[in-house]
């Protein structure tokens, strides 16, 4: 069969976390590997009220096909969120729902990533966003991140070739748990503008702040060439599979609804009332309030567990919101060498390796805190401290 597939498929690289999936399925194993929202935070009785109000409200419209930008009433009230939140001035015109934020960035690199195009990304950056724009062929540039974001140098040294398109999560990256400062973004923001490329700030986790004060985007309001990547996985419900894309430069967004239109027609009609009714009849903020709060006692719970289990040769970030830590390891240790070892302890990790482009054995891995109770977290910790205790 290898002769049928294209070039494309064949250099894109399988998910790791997809793969190691299974691993998860046995009880006793405890997870710190993906990117689960935690499953009580999920809305569903409310959700459960909103799918009976659209059924008798709408009829026939929640079953039958829609437009490609998704239903308007669902856009406007983003925008409008977003007007609030940020101080812009958006209309849904400026919003483009999508099959979740993948969707958004598989269609941004169909839209804008010839073969060979120079693109910039983190480094480490989101495995997910590889994998999609693997698919178009690029020349992946990975930028150094630091605490603070972007080395600003080395984004320098990196734009000195001709770059196409600039991929960012300024909000509790994924991997690093690490976000922007606001000197950071403003330094980046300086830099770019004096450039003619598309700035992708993909933003899933912005909502789950749970210490420290929310930051402005780096170039919605300033950058032409600016898209803002949003979803609601993170915050209602995963399984919907609805994120959104937003720009001001709205030709930007009709280029992308026709890459859409060729991809799957529309999203989810159903969904989109269903969210939408949600979003309406419901006090969302006071929600995710919930959310931030959650996160925050699993967050610490994690940090506190580390210091008590982990080698103190074993460093890690601690993130102000988000899904995720970092943890470095001594640099003669490769991450992806101990996974066997920490599955046989029945705990489960992403190495670093995942999140690099042409990197092995990297002495790094990413852990997830949302998705298991502080018991759990504190169980699982003592574990990874037990392998990591024998090699450090």
């Amino acid at each position: 069969m290898q002769s049928l597939l294209s070039q494309r498929i064949q250099k894109t690289p399988p998910s790791f976390i997809r793969s190691i999936l299974k691993t998860t399925l046995d009880s006793k194993t405890i997870s710190f590997a993906g990117g689960l929202p935690n499953p009580i935070s999920f809305p569903k009785e409310e959700l459960l009220d909103s799918m009976q109000k659209i059924v008798h409200n709408y009829g026939d419209k929640v079953f039958q096909y829609s437009i490609t930008a998704g239903i308007i009433e669902l856009r406007e009230f983003i925008a409008h969120s977003f007007n609030q939140k940020h101080g812009l001035n958006l209309t849904h015109e400026n919003v483009l729902i999508t099959t979740g934020s993948q969707q958004a960035l598989d269609l941004i690199g169909k839209v804008f990533i010839n073969e060979g195009d120079h693109i910039i990304i983190e480094k480490p950056s989101y495995l997910g966003a590889i994998q999609a724009f693997y698919q178009y062929q690029p020349t992946f540039c990975p930028v150094e991140l630091t605490p603070n974001g972007l080395e600003p140098e080395d984004l320098k040294e990196a734009l000195k070739t001709p770059t196409k398109l600039i991929y960012s999560i300024p909000n509790f990256q994924n991997p690093t748990g690490l976000t922007y400062s606001a000197q950071n973004r403003k330094e980046i923001c300086e830099i770019l503008c004096a450039q003619k490329l598309v700035l992708v700030e993909d933003d899933p986790y912005g909502a789950l702040r749970f210490e420290g004060e929310s930051l402005p985007y780096i170039g919605i309001d300033k950058h032409p060439f600016s898209l803002v990547l949003g979803t609601f996985s993170k915050t209602c419900s995963p399984a919907m599979r609805l994120g959104f894309i937003i720009s001001k430069n709205t030709e930007i967004l009709k280029q992308l609804s026709v890459a859409k239109e060729a991809s799957d027609l529309h999203s989810n009609t159903f969904a989109q009332y269903l969210i939408w009714d949600y979003l309406k009849h419901n006090d969302y903020e006071k929600h995710i309030a919930k959310i931030r709060a959650l996160y925050q006692a699993q967050a610490h719970a994690m940090l506190e567990a580390m210091e008590q289990y982990f080698p103190k040769n074993v460093c890690w970030t601690k993130p102000e919101g988000g899904m995720f830590l970092w943890v470095t390891l001594p640099k003669n240790i490769s991450a992806m060498q101990l996974f066997p070892k920490a599955l046989e302890q029945k705990v489960v990790f992403v190495p670093g390796d995942c999140f690099y482009i042409n990197s092995k054995d990297i002495n790094t891995m990413r852990l997830n805190y949302t998705n298991a109770s502080c018991e759990m977290i504190y169980e699982g910790i003592k574990r990874l401290g037990n392998v990591l205790g024998e090699v450090c």
